[in-house]
């Protein structure tokens, strides 16, 4: 696999060696001892997720606070999104700070996206499943949404249309007031 760290360091885009012919393809989607000799870290996931989404759908952005914060693995297995993550790490130099990926079933990557941050989707095709790992449970407790489109982040979404939104994130907090991590 080749692991290269997007604009915020900790935020990494994995691609998996994918071996393939006329029949089709095969990859290891996730391997534990791969994972961490490729990325540094020693994660334990404890849930899968699996969604599907029609176009323009927009998921997110979605974290969990501590305890129950969530580290994700994520991936599309069929279409095509516009992946996104927001540091909300206070602490953080890139706190605020957005990374944004186009995952597909063709391209076949993976995005690992650490606890704290913020995350969301846009559906660019016709639908799109999105497969995602967890290290934490979900936890409604602890469950926040942040503003998709709040001007403070200026997050340039590929938007054909306006977006569908379930009403949590149309209702979604501010960035102005988040509940960061410290």
């Amino acid at each position: 696999m080749i692991v290269t760290a997007t604009n915020i360091a900790d935020v990494l885009l994995i691609e998996p060696k994918v071996f393939g012919d006329g029949r089709g393809f095969f990859f290891e989607s996730f391997n534990s001892v791969a994972f961490a000799q490729a990325t540094g870290l020693d994660v334990a996931f404890v849930q899968d997720n699996h969604s599907k989404s029609a176009k323009n759908v927009l998921r997110g952005l979605h974290y969990q606070l501590p305890p129950k914060a969530q580290g994700k693995l994520v991936r599309v297995v069929q279409g095509e999104v516009f992946d996104v993550a927001v540091d909300i790490r206070k602490a953080s130099r890139t706190f605020g700070n957005w990374v944004g990926e186009v995952l597909s079933a063709q391209n076949m990557r993976q995005l690992w996206i650490p606890p704290g941050f913020a995350h969301g989707f846009l559906t660019l095709s016709d639908t799109a499943e999105f497969l995602y790992k967890t290290t934490d449970y979900y936890s409604p407790e602890h469950e926040r949404s942040l503003l998709w489109n709040d001007p403070a982040l200026g997050i340039h979404w590929p938007l054909d249309g306006e977006p569908i939104l379930a009403a949590k994130d149309r209702a979604a907090s501010s960035f102005a007031s988040v509940e960061p991590f410290a």
